[in-house]
């Protein structure tokens, strides 16, 4: 619970939530009984909203000036059902009919284990393409009518989805051995340290150790030139 206190931005004096304004307002009826106004978070306006509705609300916030999609992302609530939420932000930027201010909005979507999907927004925000795909990647919540729907972070043959709270701490399987195909031969690398550049009585000297010749200790170069 936050301080009592403290009144988030816009909050009237004797409690309770402000009168939301009339581009909220349109958001809100975009989908009726579907979008819930939440708290404020740190004075952002936040909208929890039903996956059905996404597409009819998400229409609506472009309509009201949020041009620009900052992050889509996903959360596991394990053991609470609805297990997981998919977060968005978004930003409405000034200028060419925008607000005289600079807002942002936050828009949360509760998503059940048993059928963990909801609506892609890339078509809207094509920002959020990638977004979408590293969600699916790490939580295994899909978007449907993404255009390409594949994983980002992990290899296309991983098992799983790494953020899950119940996902294996140590991976899904040990990883092998690295070996080489019979036959197959590799050139070992010896790491040398560093030459100095030059002796501390101001000449060039070879370190005897790391099998450089006098000429390369001289110039500082291997004979072939500057």
């Amino acid at each position: 619970m936050g301080d009592p206190r403290v009144r988030p931005p816009g909050a009237p004096p004797g409690g309770g939530a402000a009168s939301p304004a009339p581009w909220l307002e349109a958001i809100l009826a975009a989908a009726p009984g579907q979008v819930e106004r939440l708290e404020p978070c740190y004075g952002i306006e936040s909208l929890r909203v039903a996956p059905t509705a996404l597409l009819a609300v998400a229409d609506s916030i472009r309509e009201a000036g949020f041009t620009m999609c900052l992050d889509v992302g996903g959360v596991d609530y394990l053991p609470r059902q609805p297990r997981f939420e998919v977060v968005y932000h978004f930003l409405a930027l000034q200028g060419d009919g925008r607000p005289e201010q600079p807002r942002r909005l936050q828009l949360r979507v509760p998503v059940p284990e048993e059928a963990p999907e909801v609506p892609s927004i890339a078509h809207l925000w094509p920002s959020a393409n990638w977004a979408e795909r590293e969600v699916y990647d790490l939580f295994g919540i899909r978007f449907t009518g993404h255009p390409d729907l594949r994983r980002i972070l992990m290899p296309d043959d991983w098992e799983g989805h790494p953020l899950r709270k119940d996902y294996p701490l140590r991976g899904p399987r040990d990883r092998a051995a690295a070996t080489l195909p019979q036959g197959e031969q590799f050139d070992f690398l010896q790491a040398r340290r560093p030459q100095p550049l030059a002796h501390a009585r101001g000449g060039w000297r070879p370190d005897p150790g790391a099998g450089g010749s006098e000429a390369e200790g001289r110039d500082g170069h291997d004979g072939a030139g500057a």
